[in-house]
C-alpha cells in the first residue's frame, strides 16, 4: 500500500514536498516513481528513484528532486518553482524494476492533488 500526501494550493513560483508512505516489507527493494495526471491529460512521468538511480522527466530538472528515506519506508518530492503546468493529480507508484512508465509499475496510491495559481 502506498499513501500520498503533501498536495495542496500554492501560487506559482511557490513549493510543496510530497510524500510517499509504503506498507511493504522490504522497502529498499522497490524502486518508486512519482507520475502526474492533469485533466483531460495522460499520466505522465514526473521522476523516480530506486536504490542506486534517479531520474527526472525533463520539464522538472533543476526544479524537483526526489529523495528517499528507506528506514521510514517514505519517498519525497520535493517541488520548487511551481508553475500552473504543474497542476495535476500526483500518485506514487512501486516497482521492483526500473523505469518511466506507468505500465512498469505494480503498486499505486490513492493520488494528492497539486494546484498552481497563477
Amino acid at each position: 500500500q502506498l499513501v500520498e500526501s503533501g498536495g495542496g494550493l500554492v501560487q506559482a513560483g511557490g513549493s510543496l514536498r510530497l510524500s510517499c508512505a509504503a506498507s511493504v516489507r522490504t522497502f529498499s527493494n522497490y524502486a518508486i516513481g512519482w507520475f502526474r495526471q492533469a485533466p483531460g491529460k495522460e499520466r505522465e512521468f514526473v521522476a523516480a528513484i530506486s536504490w542506486r538511480s534517479i531520474t527526472y522527466e525533463d520539464s522538472v530538472k533543476g526544479r524537483f528532486t526526489i529523495s528517499r528515506d528507506n528506514a521510514k519506508k517514505t519517498v519525497y518530492l520535493q517541488m520548487n518553482s511551481l508553475n500552473p503546468e504543474d497542476t495535476a493529480v500526483y500518485y506514487c507508484a512501486a516497482t521492483t524494476g526500473w523505469g518511466t512508465h506507468a505500465d512498469g509499475y505494480d503498486y499505486w496510491g490513492q493520488g494528492t492533488q497539486v494546484t498552481v495559481s497563477s
